[in-house]
């Protein structure tokens, strides 16, 4: 009798398709959104999925000024800049993220989602966030994607 011999299927850098998705921030939760977009930049919801290659699509995030969080976290989460020098050390509060550059807390909350290194960088550079309702990408033909 043969033994029975599985082969595995690794997804090659030539294999990979990529979709275009545009997301409405409006009303949305900033942690759970920024995971779901993640698992999008990542490539996780496609069945070809491996982790050592970026094979995820790109998203384009529209009204992410109007983003919503929970309990006190306008006022009380924190994103530091340090400068290198003494003293260089700067800290913002969301609420003032917000106001001033609206698309960098939701960058900066995917980013900690993404992996670590190279491949993570590629990965975020597939996002594409704008604080009002226009985009640029209306030539890739987006689908709207329900979150």
């Amino acid at each position: 009798m043969k033994a029975q011999i599985q082969k595995t299927k690794f997804t090659a850098a030539d294999e990979i398709s990529r979709k275009w998705y545009v997301v409405d921030a409006q009303g949305q939760t900033l942690g759970r959104l920024a995971s779901k977009i993640a698992q999008i930049l990542r490539g996780k919801h496609k069945p070809e999925f491996v982790p050592n290659l970026d094979i995820g699509d790109y998203v384009v995030v529209i009204n992410c000024e109007k983003i919503h969080v929970t309990g006190r976290r306008l006022d009380q989460k924190m994103y530091y800049n340090y400068s290198g020098y003494p003293g260089g050390l700067r800290s913002r509060s969301l609420r003032q993220l917000l106001e001033k550059h609206p698309d960098r807390a939701m960058t900066a909350a995917v980013k900690g989602m993404l992996p670590k290194g190279p491949l993570g960088r590629e990965m975020l550079k597939k996002m594409k966030v704008y604080a009002g309702s226009e985009h640029p990408h209306g030539a890739q033909q987006p689908e709207v994607l329900e979150i």
